[in-house]
Parts: C-alpha cells; sequence; structure tokens
C-alpha cells in the first residue's frame, strides 16, 4: 500500500507568495482574475482564532511571472 504524502500549506502570506512564484516561474504563466463587487475577508494569519479584515474588490488583477536569469546574458 502507499504512503500518503504530506502536504504542507504556507504558514504565512510570504511563504504563500513564493509557493505561487516557485510554481509559475520559468512557464510563461499568467493568471488574470475579474472581480466584480467582489467581498474577501482577509484573515490575520492561520487558525481559527484569526481575526479578519474585509477587502473590496472591482476590476482586474493579473500576476505575472518570469525568471530573469535566464534573460540576463
Amino acid at each position: 500500500m502507499a504512503e500518503k504524502q504530506k502536504i504542507e500549506h504556507p504558514k504565512d502570506w510570504s511563504e504563500l507568495a513564493i509557493s505561487l512564484y516557485d510554481k509559475l516561474t520559468g512557464r510563461n504563466a499568467e493568471i488574470t482574475y475579474e472581480f466584480d463587487n467582489f467581498l474577501l475577508d482577509v484573515p490575520s494569519g492561520p487558525g481559527d482564532n484569526a481575526e479578519h479584515a474585509r477587502w473590496g474588490m472591482n476590476g482586474k488583477l493579473i500576476i505575472r511571472a518570469r525568471d530573469l536569469k535566464d534573460t540576463a546574458k
């Protein structure tokens, strides 16, 4: 029987950003999100007792990633 692999979740926002960058870099990736009166409750940290701030979004957010070390020749 195969052993289950433990999934490590980001512990804070910086780890989440690094993880996203690592997955996108070098893949010519682009993610586009479009929002129309979207409300998001952002936690102050992990756990059930975290406080939340409400963010409102309307418009477009584009995230692009590229690895600059390959272009500097």
